[in-house]
């Protein structure tokens, strides 16, 4: 499964930068595939390892501010590994192609 997931601290005014930073820190500790980009973090694994992350992103950045915002989009799909890149992969070669 791919997820993608933001999480914002909430009442910590416009630069959330740093208390971001915590979530994504705890996202590639995990040893999980993950890409971020200004919008999202996406993170590749099974069910239960990809929502413990999600789970401990959201303390990270919960634990400095006591309210956060979580946005999360999931694409289940069982049998399918690598889809981080192979997706990305599919829409390129696509676009090459004219």
């Amino acid at each position: 499964m791919i997820v993608a997931f933001s999480v914002s601290p909430l009442g910590v005014g416009e630069d959330v930068g740093e208390y971001v930073a915590d979530a994504v820190r705890v996202v590639r500790e995990s040893g999980l595939p993950n890409r971020t980009d200004a919008m999202f973090t996406s993170i590749e694994g099974e069910w239960d390892e990809v929502m413990d992350v999600v789970k401990r992103a959201v303390a990270a950045v919960e634990a400095r501010c006591g309210r956060v915002s979580l946005v999360l989009k999931a694409d289940i799909r069982q049998g399918v590994t690598d889809g981080l890149t192979s997706k990305v992969a599919t829409v390129e070669r696509h676009l090459a192609e004219g």
